[in-house]
């Protein structure tokens, strides 16, 4: 380890007597006696720089394109969505201002926050279930920090160089040529970073406006900081932090080993087939010597996004990116060799020689079931939910100046204040009823048209007949229906205050 001068510690070596000198003044001691040296030691390791291959052949392995793939399709999922339209607004956006969350032709309100929930306990149990079947796939291919860090490193390779050339690049001193590849790297990642920044907050901000607010740098104070506040978090996570991230900060490499067991894909060295290493020898001499499949070329650690070697056995470290296998796969081809020295398999596959076909029936076992079985229940639970939703929200309010007023002819009147929430994306007109009394009446407008998305308050005025209304309160409904659609109604109950003769 590198010393570090802000955190070391004094360690002293004894004779195997294990003397030792009160007050050691000088190096060492009188001849005979006991020798004392003092050692430094880091308890802090300098970061080692990785520089993670591209490819191992000139062709992409398999895994690497079903990697590539995801990151295509996340960022075009992820840069494309704020800009599609819907019926005259953006497709998706959550617009905090208006407390409305915008998906297509869904409208979610702050008393749909249950939707909210469900979709958290549904990612968790996703996350669980995949988890418990094939390893680390999200943190492979769809994590965000696996993904912008490989979109960081293409940029980094089509500046720097190969491999090779970014680690000579790195060891010159400066110079014109190196500060130039270095600023042209560090100003298409800054592009990357701020674009990915005003993209986000385009989920929170119609993308359309913000755009073209960015472009006569007329933004707010708060679209500023948060579109700076993204973009540095994008460039500094994918530029700088890279594997850290995924090493230190990221909870899911400590706790994933509670998820797995040894029915688990895996990325896993086959140690008894590759063991002993050795260099040099085809396939068929190398049984000969006593050599293993293994030519210990390192290209599954030069490839390895976080610098481990496979070799050593499952380590939380990795992230089942699987470019070591891909690695290893064409150094097999080349020599001669039998492909899937490193494979995903599980534990119990290595141990017992399991094939495919045995693997695939351990996939279901009773872990596997419970989480596929909640996950699937939250999901029907969720999916009845929002079939059922009604989009429609009533709130009932008295009047709480007067509980109750005698008419010119009579009849007792009561006021209401309502509030009518049309949650749908279309507009709607809606029919206000009052029930639970001889003679209730609404003697106020009784159809109320209300936009799409938005909330209508009105005052609402009920008559009864004094002589057939009781003193006490009286419990009544109000039904809420849409002319459009009788399916669509609310019943809120209220009470209707008599007057004492």
């Amino acid at each position: 380890m590198d010393p570090d001068p802000g955190a070391t510690a004094l360690a002293r070596e004894t004779d195997p007597a294990g003397a030792r000198a009160p007050a050691p003044a000088a190096p060492a001691s009188a001849p005979g006696g006991p020798v004392e040296r003092e050692i430094v030691l880091s308890l802090y390791e300098k970061r080692r720089e990785i520089y993670p291959r591209a490819r191992v052949g000139e062709r992409l392995g398999r895994f690497q394109r079903w990697r590539w793939v995801m990151v295509w399709l996340t960022q075009i999922a992820f840069y494309g969505t704020p800009w599609l339209p819907w019926h005259g607004r953006q497709a998706v956006l959550f617009d905090l201002a208006a407390r409305k969350f915008y998906f297509f032709d869904l409208v979610l309100w702050p008393q749909d926050v249950i939707y909210l929930t469900g979709l958290l306990v549904v990612s968790a149990l996703g996350l669980f279930l995949f988890t418990a079947v094939g390893g680390r796939l999200w943190c492979g291919y769809a994590c965000p920090q696996t993904v912008y860090t490989e979109i960081f490193l293409w940029i980094e390779r089509q500046i720097e160089g190969d491999r090779a050339r970014r680690m000579a690049l790195d060891r010159q001193a400066m110079s014109g040529s190196k500060f130039a590849r270095k600023a042209a790297k560090h100003g298409a990642w800054a592009a990357v970073g701020l674009w990915t920044g005003i993209t986000f907050v385009g989920y929170f901000t119609p993308i359309g406006e913000l755009a073209g607010a960015a472009l006569q740098a007329s933004l707010g104070p708060w679209e500023t900081f948060w579109i700076l506040f993204y973009g540095f978090a994008t460039y500094g996570n994918a530029g700088w932090l890279r594997e850290q991230v995924c090493l230190y900060m990221c909870p899911y490499a400590r706790f994933q080993s509670a998820m797995f067991d040894r029915d688990t894909l895996i990325v896993t060295y086959d140690q008894e087939r590759g063991e002993p290493r050795g260099v040099g020898r085809k396939s068929r001499t190398r049984a000969e010597v006593g050599l293993g499949d293994c030519i210990d070329c390192g290209f599954c650690v030069q490839v390895c996004p976080t610098g481990i070697d496979i070799r050593r056995g499952l380590q939380y470290e990795c992230i089942g990116c699987a470019a070591c296998i891909d690695a290893c796969d064409h150094v097999m081809r080349t020599n001669g060799l039998p492909i899937g020295l490193v494979r995903y398999t599980t534990s119990h596959a290595l141990a017992q020689h399991l094939g495919r076909a045995q693997i695939l029936r351990r996939v279901l076992r009773p872990r596997v079931l419970v989480y596929g079985a909640i996950l699937g229940a939250v999901c029907a639970a969720m999916a009845l939910a929002l079939a059922l939703r009604v989009p429609l929200k009533v709130d009932v309010i008295r009047d709480r100046g007067t509980f109750a007023r005698e008419l010119g002819d009579g009849a007792v009147e009561n006021v209401y204040r309502l509030q009518i929430m049309n949650t749908s994306a279309a507009p709607a007109t809606y029919r206000i009823r009052a029930e639970g009394l001889a003679g209730l009446a609404v003697a106020s407008e009784d159809q109320i048209a209300v936009p799409a998305t938005a909330t209508q308050v009105v005052i609402l005025r009920l008559r009864a007949p004094a002589a057939g209304t009781p003193v006490r309160a009286n419990r009544i409904e109000l039904t809420v229906q849409s002319t459009g659609d009788p399916a669509v109604q609310v019943r809120e109950r209220t009470v209707f205050f008599g007057l004492r003769p």
